[in-house]
């Protein structure tokens, strides 16, 4: 996908999550993570960690931009990282509307940041610790927009047992 399809998907995404945050927060768990099969969540923690993620993997994306001279820039993190376990623990007692808001910042800085960014920055490759070797479009589609919609899934399963 291109720079610019990708950009129109976040867009579509950005919306979808605001329509579901419209939607308040709905009781229950989500299904289990295929993964992680013991990793069932509640709709704080999931708006909890698209808060989080966004900003995380926009700040990796840049990093591997700046440092990129030719071989990929080790970047990422796995689920069990401190960090992002931390900020799920610690967003799930915030009210959903503003972690909602929160991850709606994070999406129209990301998504300025790659209306920004030119061919060559675009083409920047990273070196994931489990998924290998990522270009920024790739990086987008999965750890941005593919995610996104992953947990627009847990939330929209959510709010239909309600």
């Amino acid at each position: 996908m291109g720079q610019r399809e990708l950009i129109q998907e976040l867009d579509a995404r950005r919306a979808q999550m605001a329509g579901l945050a419209a939607g308040g927060q709905p009781a229950g768990l989500t299904d289990p993570d295929p993964d992680t099969p013991e990793e069932r969540w509640d709709a704080a923690q999931v708006w909890a960690h698209i808060a989080e993620f966004v900003g995380y993997w926009h700040q990796q994306m840049a990093d591997v931009i700046g440092r990129y001279q030719g071989e990929p820039v080790p970047f990422g993190r796995t689920k069990a990282d401190a960090g992002r376990i931390g900020a799920i623990e610690t967003g799930r007692h915030r009210q959903v509307k503003d972690l909602a808001a929160d991850a709606d910042i994070e999406i129209v800085e990301l998504r300025d940041y790659l209306k920004s960014l030119d061919q060559k920055q675009w083409q920047a490759q990273g070196g994931h610790p489990t998924r290998g070797v990522m270009d920024v479009p790739q990086m987008v589609e999965r750890f941005i927009t593919g995610h996104l919609a992953e947990h627009a899934s847990q939330l929209e399963g959510l709010a239909a047992l309600n």
